[in-house]
């Protein structure tokens, strides 16, 4: 997962510098009034979003699976929980009705 998010932001430096220097050349426009810098990060978001999408799908995947692990080893260990405690409840319970 850190992986996927350093590569994004790769992504992004890369579309932010090339926005910039699109910018200051005058091929891109450079925004309304004191909005530049805005414009500039907007931009680079805009065009950043769908490159990352195509170009790190495979690091995506597979992030996305260590996720589903994660989330699957965490559900595991709260049914074992879960389980623990209603034995213990269950034994309680005999113990109490034992000694009625």
């Amino acid at each position: 997962m850190f992986r996927y998010t350093l590569m994004r932001l790769g992504v992004f430096a890369g579309c932010l510098l090339v926005v910039w220097g699109l910018v200051h050349v005058g091929v891109a426009p450079r925004g309304f009034g004191d909005s530049n810098g805005l414009w500039i990060v907007l931009l680079a978001l805009v065009i950043s979003a769908p490159i990352s999408f195509v170009v790190l799908r495979g690091v995506r995947d597979r992030a996305s699976v260590q996720i589903v692990e994660r989330v699957d080893r965490m559900k595991a260990n709260l049914d074992a929980n879960r389980n623990q405690e209603d034995a213990a409840l269950d034994a309680g319970h005999a113990q109490e009705q034992a000694s009625q």
